[in-house]
């Protein structure tokens, strides 16, 4: 069970750790957790397609892969022509490649016949010299109209070519790994909520144990007329979870689901992209989330929120004594979405995607009202300035940010922080090191 400022168990609603109403109720943005305004990249580097939730390729102990010199990212992709709120309808993965982590090379379309109507957001390992990618299946091919289950899929099959330019080959074999199970995840047919969640599934292979994992983002189910949320219905439709599936062997296409690792019913609906950072022992648990799918009676940001144990199924406490981690500024709420955090040196590296910029309102739906040519001019969709993480203990803090699609490479030093070094007191009577702004 997770624990808030005053030491109250936190327990979760069928996980182990749940995210506490009181605990998001002291969400706020600061200057530790507010990103700085960002501006267009001089040079679009994916000029001919819209690019958002993005993923790179890591070995099985996490570590981001180097091929041959290339490093590879994956990307959700839709034609740049196409008006930004119908991308998530033609979701299709393409691959990028780079010698250097700034300057990034299109590889194409990852394959041509992936299960599902579309592909939405997951992850990628390359292991004994092959590319597994794990995605997830929106939508039942063969279907007249758009359709939203979700299956969460393996591809396995991908080898790298590297003997001139770099290129990802199959063929390709796809096998669907999970269906929620109704009891521990929600199926659609349950749902309640404004929206349905079972994707975005994301490798893990835990350096402590040994065992293989698979984080993906779920629904808890709360039947009707449940105490829980003290009975308030419209808070029981907010129920979102953070899954776990293990492999029994380490075999990558075989899995068992598990409890989830941690739930927020009663407090967000959407727990995005989930994943794992592990440093100084601990395990860093981040997922993005939208202002709009927190539970009435709570106010939250479009943000990266994160939660930390001793162990990958240990008791999760949040990040920043509310869980805010990096968040928009307030006169750009959406410029960003979609964080994933890598680790780098001392530091950890926050790649996100460029949102809706030049654009202060007080929900995203307001972008339906704005013109079509305007609509286009305003979303970035490319990847954003990545941001420089201070990660210690139970603190996070913003040092700085490197450009668009930077990714530095493993032996690369990063340049001097705007922020001074020093030690300081945590509150729970620990010590941490911080930095401070000029």
């Amino acid at each position: 069970m997770s624990k808030d400022s005053a030491g109250t168990a936190v327990p979760g609603h069928g996980a182990r750790s749940g995210w506490s109403r009181e605990q998001a109720s002291r969400i706020e943005r600061t200057d530790d957790t507010t990103a700085p305004i960002f501006y267009p990249p001089a040079t679009d580097q994916a000029p001919d397609v819209h690019v958002w939730d993005t993923w790179l390729l890591r070995e099985r102990d996490g570590t981001v892969a180097t091929v041959d010199g290339y490093r590879v990212a994956f990307s959700l992709t839709a034609p740049a022509d196409l008006l930004p709120g119908k991308r998530h309808d033609v979701a299709t993965i393409r691959y990028f490649y780079s010698a250097d982590g700034r300057t990034w090379q299109p590889g194409g379309v990852v394959f041509e016949d992936p299960l599902g109507q579309r592909t939405w957001a997951g992850s990628a390992l390359f292991d004994d010299g092959d590319i597994y990618l794990f995605y997830t299946a929106a939508g039942e091919r063969g279907a007249d109209e758009l359709t939203y289950t979700q299956r969460i899929v393996g591809a396995s099959g991908g080898t790298p070519r590297t003997d001139g330019d770099f290129a990802i080959e199959g063929p390709w074999t796809h096998h669907e790994l999970l269906r929620p199970d109704g009891d521990r995840y929600e199926r659609q047919d349950q749902s309640r909520g404004m929206t349905y969640t079972f994707r975005d599934p994301w490798f893990f292979e835990d350096p402590a144990t040994g065992e293989t994992y698979l984080l993906f983002e779920a629904n808890t189910p709360v039947p009707e007329g449940s105490d829980a949320c003290g009975g308030d219905a419209a808070q029981q439709e907010f129920n979102g979870s953070v899954g776990l599936a293990r492999s029994p062997t380490g075999d990558r296409l075989s899995w068992e689901l598990c409890d989830p690792l941690l739930d927020s019913v009663c407090v967000n609906q959407e727990l995005e992209r989930p994943h794992v950072v592990r440093r100084d022992g601990r395990y860093y648990l981040f997922v993005s989330s939208h202002d709009h799918t927190f539970a009435p009676g709570l106010d939250g940001y479009d943000a990266l929120y994160g939660f930390v144990a001793d162990s990958l199924r240990g008791d999760y406490v949040p990040l920043n004594d509310s869980g805010l981690v990096v968040t928009n500024p307030a006169n750009a709420p959406f410029q960003a979405y979609s964080w994933m955090a890598v680790p780098h040196r001392e530091e950890v590296l926050v790649q996100s995607f460029f949102n809706y910029y030049d654009f202060d309102a007080d929900s995203m739906d307001r972008v339906a009202d704005l013109p079509e040519s305007e609509q286009m001019r305003r979303f970035g969709g490319t990847l954003a300035p990545t941001l420089r993480l201070r990660v210690e203990g139970t603190h996070t803090e913003i040092l700085g940010t490197l450009d668009h699609w930077q990714i530095p490479l493993p032996d690369e030093d990063l340049p001097p922080t705007d922020r001074e070094y020093f030690a300081g007191e945590s509150g729970d009577g620990g010590s941490y090191h911080r930095y401070r702004s000029h």
